[in-house]
């Protein structure tokens, strides 16, 4: 039976391990904030010609990379690393459910990615000089929401295809690097088109890193006058991020794994 009671201490403890584990609070917390001040530093924050600065684009964009990373990449690393070391075999054996454990990975994950977005908001803000109209917060909340869940299941279903706690980092640094880089990520465009040739946007376009980089970019977007053009903006986005996060749950649902692979 699902308890929310369990879920609520699951994701407590969840997230005193994520405090405790220095790596992980690098990669997740500090390395996106260094790419955001690098980036800014390299390129500048000047006005582009569709009138935005630099770091109104890079401020989402390094808040999709600090996503992902708070949910697929320590995710997939994570429950790799306990279901080699048989941890998760063990849980198995305990009253907490097998779907609150699961859950809890997702729910930490989006709490980080909370934290992170308050955090890239506030800095954005005072560093940088980045506006969030208050028209397009609800906006920016469906985005983290909506990412960090959806790209949480993804995480739990790259476990299915890592045969080893080693394999785990180079695995998910092969598969999101190179997205982050097609994504208009790492390089911005002109604030009109992607800074990538068009097959490249294309190949991106077919995964969910773009659509959450883009999601947010319109999120932030100083041009929205009302609530419904924040959404009408986001929404296709939201749409395929959805399907993604639909079809990892299916992956986990018929593949996941609860004990090593050796």
């Amino acid at each position: 039976m699902f308890s929310f009671s369990k879920l609520r201490h699951q994701v407590s403890f969840d997230l005193l391990m994520f405090r405790r584990n220095p790596a992980a609070t690098f990669f997740t917390i500090v390395l996106p904030l260094i790419f955001l001040f690098l980036f800014t530093s390299i390129f500048g924050n000047e006005t582009l010609p569709n009138g935005v600065k630099v770091a109104t684009m890079y401020v989402p964009a390094i808040l999709a990379l600090a996503i992902i990373t708070a949910t697929s990449v320590n995710v997939a690393i994570t429950m790799t690393t306990r279901r080699e070391r048989g941890v998760l075999k063990r849980i198995r054996a305990t009253p907490l459910s097998p779907w609150v454990f699961v859950a809890s990975q997702a729910a930490a994950g989006v709490a980080i990615s909370i934290v992170m977005t308050l955090l890239m908001i506030a800095i954005g803000r005072v560093v940088f000089g980045v506006q969030l109209a208050l028209i397009n917060v609800p906006s920016v909340g469906i985005s983290l929401l909506l990412g960090g869940v959806c790209f949480a299941a993804m995480g739990l279903a790259l476990t299915t295809i890592i045969g080893s706690e080693e394999a785990a980092p180079a695995v998910t640094n092969a598969i999101f690097l190179p997205l982050y880089f097609i994504s208009d990520i790492f390089i911005q465009g002109d604030g009109e088109e992607s800074a990538v040739p068009e097959w490249l946007t294309f190949v991106a376009n077919l995964f969910p890193v773009r659509h959450l980089n883009m999601a947010l970019q319109e999120s932030f977007s100083p041009f929205a006058t009302s609530l419904g053009d924040s959404f009408a903006a986001s929404w296709q986005h939201w749409l395929v991020i959805v399907a993604w996060g639909a079809f990892a749950v299916i992956v986990v649902a018929k593949f996941f794994r609860w004990t090593p692979g050796r």
